[in-house]
């Protein structure tokens, strides 16, 4: 069975399942598919399962209340909430206390499952006190309604306000190869505060897989569609770089995506990224790198083939990097 980590004082797999896809943001899914990858997980002894409620406008969470529930005790659920609609269509952040409560009773509802293990708010509101939005989230582990707390894509000094009121136990940020943002300052305030990580799009979605090749043609509701690192001269520069990382795994007998996960794995202790796949034969692949040491060499080597300066491109649309709580 796969080995597992700590976040806070919670053990989860060192590889989890993020679920968004199965509902949202990259084509189209086999309902029977996803079914089978998550049954597949369990299996596997990945024991922990990402989703929020944002993800299909709660699809994603009813998908996994429908098709777990007599398997409830055997995996880790973590779900998020403050990402809203606006009535325009635009993405919005509610983090305001009176929210809180409500959110996590409809989240419970469509999980089918009477708490939550490890509960997020998945943007910070700049309009609300961190401390305001993690007090109303601390009544919900004293009502017994949430195990564990979290913050996803949040900077250090946000996350020593919000620990000073509730123990956080996880803090969820796109890491990868190609997204080293979280080592300048997050991921050190995480080891001095005990607090786990949790790299989202770990293989850059889907990017440091290798499978995305030249001509990329995404549809308009592809999440990727406006991303700056998919788009025109910057999609072939970082082609070209993944071509290499290609190269590297073929010489580990292994593949770009397994490589991608070891990297991150081999980064130190506490770290449990979650690619994300709605198909079996992807997790497949993805669980193989619980199995692949990368030794010191080979991590240099890596963090010099992706140095920040030879990544082409933001990894959002400047309208979705100005919302995201920076160092």
């Amino acid at each position: 069975m796969m080995r597992k980590t700590k976040l806070g004082d919670l053990e989860v797999s060192v590889i989890g399942l993020g679920c968004m896809g199965m509902s949202q943001s990259y084509g189209k899914a086999d309902p029977a598919e996803s079914e089978r990858t998550l049954h597949r997980a369990l299996d596997a002894g990945v024991t922990f399962l990402d989703t929020a409620n944002a993800y299909g406008a709660g699809r994603n969470e009813d998908l996994i209340g429908k098709i777990l529930p007599a398997r409830r005790e055997e995996y880790v659920l973590a779900t998020k909430f403050g990402i809203v609609r606006n009535d325009d269509g635009t993405r919005g952040v509610d983090g305001r206390p009176e929210q809180v409560a409500a959110r996590c009773e409809e989240s419970l509802k469509r999980l089918n499952t009477d708490v939550i293990d490890l509960y997020y708010l998945h943007r910070r509101d700049m309009n609300v006190p961190i401390e305001d939005t993690v007090g109303a989230m601390s009544k919900l582990v004293e009502a017994g309604k949430v195990r564990y707390l979290g913050l996803s894509e949040i900077s250090a000094a946000t996350l020593r306000r919000a620990h000073a009121v509730h123990p956080i136990s996880a803090v969820q940020s796109e890491y990868s190869l190609w997204t080293r943002d979280p080592e300048s300052h997050v991921l050190p305030a995480c080891r001095e505060l005990g607090i786990g990580f949790v790299p989202f799009s770990p293989v850059g979605r889907a990017m440091l897989t290798g499978v995305l090749g030249p001509g990329l043609s995404l549809p308009d509701d592809d999440l990727r569609v406006d991303m700056p690192r998919f788009v025109g001269e910057n999609y072939s520069a970082n082609l070209a770089l993944v071509a290499k990382l290609q190269d590297f795994a073929k010489t580990l007998g292994s593949t770009a995506a397994q490589v991608s996960l070891a990297w991150l794995l081999a980064k130190g202790e506490n770290i449990a990224p979650i690619p994300g796949t709605k198909r079996v034969a992807y997790l497949e692949e993805d669980i193989g790198a619980a199995d692949l040491d990368l030794d010191d060499a080979a991590v240099k080597l890596l963090d010099e083939m992706f140095a920040s300066d030879k990544v082409a491109g933001e990894r959002y649309p400047p309208s979705l990097m100005k919302a995201i709580d920076r160092d």
